[in-house]
């Protein structure tokens, strides 16, 4: 995400949070749940809800910050038994990136949190804990990430799209409204914890908006450059029969299970822009909504047939526009990557939930090849601090396990 991008995160979504966040009535101070006997209290758990909220980021469910407040005390146990802290500088330094990212100074910052009842503490204790660890994990394993040029070479050919690589996935999208995204959150969760092929197909069938869910929510082979950028490192990541983290899109959570991957000897083609419309539709997903897509799709066969149908109406029914793959929004490219020109989908929705979005692929641009400058110390970095993240996930899995964990309401 840009610093403009997060700026307006923090500034536009102020007005929103505290509408959103549920006030608890019990005592803000009453344990939520104790790790090794160290108490995690209400108050922890709704200013951490509130701060992701405000920033705009995913996981900031009960369930899901409960759990990572947890991780977090496993985390200040290992470093602090290892030695590891923070100068006085250090973490105003950590401050001040954190906030520079939005375009502010730290204190800029703070006000802004202050102003919705957010403590300083809060930001301070998220940077300090996320520095400490990074500074922690590369002590601990740094030595045994060894990246060579064979991987290097591979990353190259991936971000290209000269790869070869095609994805065997499944898919859930889960109509979202403001009213119930909470719920849905807390069930997207329970399935992204499944590792069966079969229980996520079941899940599909019952909860899914996509015209994929009649077939359990399997998709064919389809080729990695073909998917959105957002998707493509998430399913890389995975390994066969696991899921991705709870994807939040505009009234949807989304969630893909990789049930394959291979290698081909023809290279992929990528793209340098995609051109596609949105005609949107009054009533949402209700069975008028989708009664009048039906009837929509019946007449068109391409874009241009959308300006007949749109004629006579307010010009902001109709969007329709060409652009590069990974400036498309999220939601939006994830259906595109399922259509050919002229194909329809009619899973997204606006104005929460109350617009459904006739969207239509018009074609795509295939990208022409380019002598680009790679960076291959850039790329290095980051194949490094992926290891080190498998690194410092596994040892959590292992803390947690041995730690005394109890979840008190």
């Amino acid at each position: 995400m840009s610093g403009k991008r997060i700026r307006q995160s923090v500034i536009a979504a102020c007005a929103l949070a505290l509408c959103t966040v549920q006030v608890s009535a019990q005592n803000l101070f009453a344990p939520v749940a104790e790790v090794d006997q160290r108490v995690i209290s209400e108050f922890e758990v709704q200013q951490r809800q509130r701060f992701l909220r405000i920033l705009g980021a995913s996981g900031s469910s009960r369930t899901e910050v409960i759990e990572e407040l947890i991780r977090d005390r496993l985390r200040e146990t290992e470093t602090r038994q290892a030695g590891i802290v923070l100068s006085s500088e250090e973490l105003a330094q950590g401050l001040s990136d954190f906030a520079a990212r939005a375009e502010l100074s730290t204190e800029e910052f703070v006000q802004g949190l202050a102003s919705e009842g957010i403590a300083e503490e809060t930001f301070r204790d998220f940077v300090n804990v996320s520095l400490v660890w990074r500074d922690y994990i590369r002590a601990r394993y740094g030595n045994r990430v060894q990246i060579d040029d064979r991987e290097i070479d591979r990353a190259v050919a991936s971000a290209r799209g000269n790869s070869g690589i095609e994805v065997l996935v499944s898919e859930i999208i889960i109509p979202a409204p403001p009213a119930e995204a909470e719920r849905v959150l807390e069930q997207a969760e329970i399935i992204a914890q499944t590792t069966s092929e079969a229980e996520f197909s079941n899940f599909a069938r019952r909860v899914s908006a996509t015209a994929s869910r009649g077939a359990g929510g399997r998709l064919p082979w389809t080729p990695i450059s073909d998917l959105p950028p957002v998707l493509r490192p998430l399913l890389l990541a995975l390994g066969p029969g696991q899921v991705t983290a709870p994807l939040q899109i505009p009234n949807a959570v989304a969630l893909f299970q990789l049930r394959d991957i291979r290698e081909t000897e023809a290279p992929q083609q990528t793209f340098s822009s995609i051109e596609y419309a949105a005609y949107y539709i009054n009533g949402g997903r209700t069975p008028e909504g989708l009664s009048r897509a039906r009837a929509i799709s019946a007449r068109v066969d391409r874009c241009d047939d959308l300006y007949g149908i749109a004629q006579g109406q307010p010009e902001n029914v109709l969007d329709r526009g060409s652009l590069p793959p990974d400036k498309i929004p999220d939601d939006i490219a994830i259906e595109l990557s399922k259509l050919d020109p002229g194909e329809v989908s009619t899973t997204l929705t606006r104005a929460g939930g109350n617009t459904l979005v006739f969207l239509m692929l018009c074609g795509r641009t295939p990208a022409l090849e380019e002598d680009q400058e790679i960076d291959r110390n850039a790329i290095a970095n980051q194949l490094r601090n992926q290891r080190l993240n498998a690194f410092a996930e596994t040892l959590l899995a292992d803390l947690r396990a041995e730690a005394d964990i109890r979840i008190l309401e």
